[in-house]
């Protein structure tokens, strides 16, 4: 995988040319374990469907890219959504990206979009979470029994040059007690871009309350509610979730310059 160089780290990212050179660029935000790799195919289809171009990249911490330099704290998305990914996208060039994120991406795709001063398409939003429920709690703090009992630290490994830091990085900031309070209602409430929110009913890390509250304080948000769908949406619904972001893109095609 290519890397850049952001600030004298190195990033993983990939990028996808399936659309003309001024097409809409999708920008992938990866979930809470996620990487460049563990999207596997699902952009490069997404984005052929839709004629667009697609960035993918592992945050710090993930994949290959640069370890993190300190444990998160509960502003980490915040950081993400307002620095690391500006610096991304000016290095890249793209300029009003659409922003498809998942899980704790998808927040960061609220945030970005909300507080970045810088335009947004529209955001498609798997699983996205505005607050914290004792659902995703509980959740985690079964996957952390899991990997500590398991062979998930090796499964992880396909995918993260270092597993444990990736694993512990993501479950120690959501089980903190400090973020139990964590909530990005207020930014939604600024957002006036287009919004596809996606969500399974059978979800272990959030209910439809999520998406809800989002259609709540962003009235032009499009609501998709999954049935046999768990909290990854893409994996379990592709079919319907690739042609869902396919309608959505139909209204950017002729909207200017990537």
């Amino acid at each position: 995988m290519p890397h850049l160089d952001l600030a004298g780290r190195s990033l993983e990212y990939a990028f996808i040319r399936a659309g003309a050179n001024d097409a809409p660029t999708l920008v992938f935000l990866h979930e809470g374990l996620g990487s460049v790799s563990l999207w596997k195919d699902f952009p490069r289809q997404v984005a052929a469907g839709a004629g667009c171009n697609a960035l993918l990249y592992s945050r710090y911490g993930y994949g290959i890219s640069a370890p993190l330099t300190s444990p998160r704290e509960p502003s980490f998305m915040h950081g993400e959504a307002l620095t690391v990914l500006p610096q991304l996208l000016d290095r890249l060039d793209i300029h009003r990206p659409i922003l498809f994120g998942h899980s704790d991406g998808a927040s960061i795709a609220l945030i970005h979009a909300a507080s970045a001063a810088r335009p947004v398409r529209g955001l498609i939003l798997m699983a996205p979470h505005v607050m914290v429920e004792d659902i995703c709690v509980r959740s985690i703090a079964a996957a952390k029994r899991t990997y500590e009992t398991t062979d998930l630290p090796q499964k992880l490994a396909r995918y993260h040059q270092d597993p444990d830091a990736a694993f512990y990085g993501w479950c120690n900031i959501w089980l903190d007690p400090r973020f139990r309070s964590w909530n990005i209602e207020a930014q939604v409430k600024q957002i006036s871009c287009p919004i596809l929110a996606i969500q399974g009913f059978d979800d272990e890390y959030g209910t439809m309350e999520q998406i809800e509250r989002i259609a709540k304080h962003a009235p032009q948000t499009e609501l998709l509610k999954l049935h046999a769908c768990g909290h990854s949406p893409h994996r379990d619904q592709p079919d319907a979730v690739i042609a869902a972001a396919t309608r959505f893109q139909e209204q950017f095609k002729d909207d200017g310059r990537t």
